[in-house]
């Protein structure tokens, strides 16, 4: 791809980001918390999970929190804009379009909807909002473990149609995780997933070592652990000042979008 395609790309990605930005400063000082008071409150209200203070009085209860799940946001539009442009691109260099861009355009939607499911789980710390948060964050496990796999067991050319179940087989992976996180613990369902990305990973690797750029993996899992331990330090309270603007867990929201889209193009700049 043209390094101009790709800086309009980044471009349109940060003029969205900055118009949902908009919309959320609104949002927080034109509505206060009175709004999610009917709700059902989530555990991590009624024990005080995070750092950051629950302002209840707020439309945001958790601004720090709540902002900067706009970082899914960003590099999902980066995603889902790429697809298109893969798109177009092949309809113009072939005879017929083709839909090699169904699985990479996924992810980008599931960034998408784990930036607005965690914003809004953080700015009500409601149950429901904790549920769609949880399962914004599964569908992006479920498709980087989908990504890796279909990649070793794909067939020669593939056809639309066979691409096309794929993607819905994952959407239908995401569905079926809303129930599933009810019954089994995140503790086991999420290092699980995680477990079957590094391993499809590093099979893809080691099987087509002259494709792929192993720096881009090995930076996507060093990101995932330090995402891992400035959460668990939010959590335990450690350095934690509720009031401040820095908040362990907003990184955590920054370092898993930044492991999950390098490890998107540890896959996108595979060598055909």
């Amino acid at each position: 791809m043209q390094k101009s395609a790709t800086y309009k790309i980044y471009a349109h990605a940060l003029l969205l980001t900055l118009a949902l930005l908009l919309v959320y400063f609104f949002l927080n000082h034109h509505y206060d918390g009175s709004i999610w008071q009917s709700m059902q409150q989530s555990k991590s209200a009624l024990t005080g999970e995070y750092c950051e203070l629950d302002n209840t009085a707020h439309f945001f209860r958790q601004s720090m929190n709540t902002y900067s799940n706009l970082g899914y946001f960003f590099l999902g539009c980066i995603v889902v804009l790429v697809a298109f442009m893969t798109e177009k691109l092949s309809s113009i260099n072939q005879k017929h379009t083709t839909t090699i861009s169904n699985d990479i355009f996924f992810l980008g939607c599931c960034l998408i909807y784990l930036s607005i499911g965690s914003s809004f789980f953080h700015a009500s710390l409601t149950w429901i909002g904790q549920r769609i948060d949880m399962n914004g964050t599964y569908s992006i496990c479920i498709t980087l473990t989908g990504i890796s796999y279909y990649r070793l067991l794909k067939k020669e050319n593939p056809s639309p149609r066979f691409k096309r179940l794929f993607v819905g087989a994952l959407f239908c992976m995401v569905l079926i995780f809303i129930q599933l996180h009810l019954l089994i613990s995140s503790l086991f369902l999420l290092p699980f997933l995680i477990l079957l990305i590094i391993t499809g990973t590093v099979i893809n690797y080691l099987r087509n070592k002259n494709k792929f750029k192993i720096q881009l993996a090995i930076l996507s899992l060093l990101l995932a652990a330090g995402a891992f331990i400035l959460r668990t330090l939010d959590v335990q309270k450690i350095a934690c000042d509720p009031t401040s603007l820095y908040q362990g867990h907003s990184l955590w929201h920054f370092f898993t979008g930044m492991s999950a889209f390098l490890l998107y193009w540890f896959y996108r700049s595979e060598k055909v």
